[in-house]
């Protein structure tokens, strides 16, 4: 059996996934869970309920069922620690996704935040898209090759 990848998917990527739950980042939410290891802190999962709590969504999905993917995430996700800070993303929100990432040894990123894909691969942790995860193979030796920067 393939050793589980250590991922860290953004806030977006996740709510996305569920409020959408055909759409690309639907599929790399259940890929994630599937096929890998999905790594959170207490921060970002405080963030991921606090963002699914709003009203806005209530048209895609009820507060039960957000609710409800609050407590999946929490069940199927390893929850790290932050013990190192960041502070290299221009964006300061996104700090926290990079904190998860360091501190939970991760070895890929999923979001579509243009502040995070800039950085790719930020600390030889590669960074991608949602359709190119889902895309990918699950192989975790060709992650290198997918952040498009050698080592």
């Amino acid at each position: 059996m393939e050793a589980r990848r250590r991922v860290v998917l953004d806030t977006n990527t996740l709510v996305s996934g569920v409020l959408l739950g055909d759409s690309v980042p639907g599929q790399a939410v259940r890929k994630a869970v599937d096929e890998d290891l999905m790594l959170m802190s207490e921060e970002s999962l405080y963030e991921l309920a606090d963002v699914l709590s709003r009203k806005k969504f209530d048209c895609y999905l009820s507060v039960e069922d957000r609710e409800e993917f609050v407590r999946v995430v929490l069940r199927v996700a390893e929850m790290v620690p932050i013990v190192t800070a960041v502070h290299e993303c221009r964006d300061k929100t996104d700090n926290r996704i990079l904190e998860v990432a360091v501190n939970g040894d991760a070895e890929l990123i999923v979001s579509d935040d243009h502040d995070l894909l800039m950085l790719n691969p930020f600390r030889r942790i590669p960074v991608l898209k949602p359709g190119d995860y889902v895309q990918e193979p699950h192989d975790a030796d060709d992650t290198t090759q997918l952040s498009g920067k050698p080592d």
